[in-house]
């Protein structure tokens, strides 16, 4: 297994802030980057830093303002195509391999009513329409489920696996975030299960998303489950610096998860560590 931490622990910006020598120290394997928006990737800076610590690099990405793959204006789905294609390209530029995230539609967009069957079927078309270029640069998509707080479209593994089969594309599968599933699932250790090999990104936090280890979430359950599947691939730990406003305004912190930033990805990495050796 190879082990990571999502960049926002420290800062919404990939920059000097982020302590990539700590993090090496700590064997931290991978290190997940979030992009907001694919014109604003430090792209020297983030190559240099891969190369320097020898990190494996993910995007952790998201729809930007006027990108919506499910919109019912057809200009804006083709817009937030061509979008996606120019994350993928760059991705691949840099040695990026994955990007995963809420591929589906922006986060916080809660329209007040059920996903349609039309919206359904542009979102499997938006997707349909990158599998080439998924193909031809070898980058893979982890569709990612969220909590009902934070879309409608896609919550549960279950619902997310039967998109997945439906675009069926070998470059297109699912990633399961322990902070999601434990609102979402009735058994977080189950939801890994029911992806079984659709599986291509792990997301790990605490239930409060504070240091993994600290709180209820099923470690054992979720690490034997992965362990069992064969799954060897990459779990990163994602969590947000409630120090930033706009991180803790995105992601709806308003208290400290932990001592410092450094407790969540450094106590994480190694309570992680600890736990898949130990089953």
């Amino acid at each position: 297994m190879k082990f990571g931490v999502n960049t926002m622990i420290w800062s919404g910006s990939i920059d000097g802030s982020i302590p990539m020598e700590a993090i090496k120290h700590a064997q931290v394997d991978v290190i997940e980057v979030p992009v907001f928006d694919v014109s604003d990737i430090p792209i020297d800076f983030l190559r240099k830093s891969i190369e320097e610590f020898d990190f494996e690099c993910t995007f952790c990405a998201v729809n930007p303002p006027g990108k919506n793959p499910i919109s019912d204006d057809e200009a804006v789905r083709a817009n937030t195509v061509n979008y996606w294609k120019g994350l993928i390209n760059k991705a691949a530029e840099i040695g990026v391999d994955l990007i995963a995230g809420p591929t589906y539609a922006p986060v916080g967009f809660l329209p007040g009513h059920r996903r349609t069957k039309e919206e359904w079927n542009w979102g499997v078309d938006f997707h349909h329409q990158l599998a080439p270029l998924l193909e031809d640069t070898g980058v893979e998509l982890a569709i990612e489920p969220l909590n009902r707080f934070e879309t409608y479209f896609l919550n549960t593994v279950d619902d997310t696996v039967r998109f997945v089969e439906q675009v069926g594309c070998s470059k297109i599968g699912a990633l399961v975030d322990t902070f999601h599933s434990n609102i979402e699932e009735k058994d977080v250790p189950g939801a890994y299960r029911t992806c079984g090999s659709y599986l291509k990104h792990v997301h790990t936090c605490e239930n409060d998303r504070g240091i993994p280890g600290t709180g209820h979430t099923d470690w054992k359950g979720v690490l034997k489950t992965l362990k069992d599947q064969g799954y060897n691939n990459r779990l990163t730990i994602e969590s947000f610096n409630a120090t930033i406003p706009e991180l803790a305004a995105a992601t709806a912190i308003w208290r400290d998860l932990a001592p410092s930033p450094d407790d969540i990805a450094f106590e994480g990495i190694r309570f992680l560590r600890e736990q898949w050796e130990l089953i």
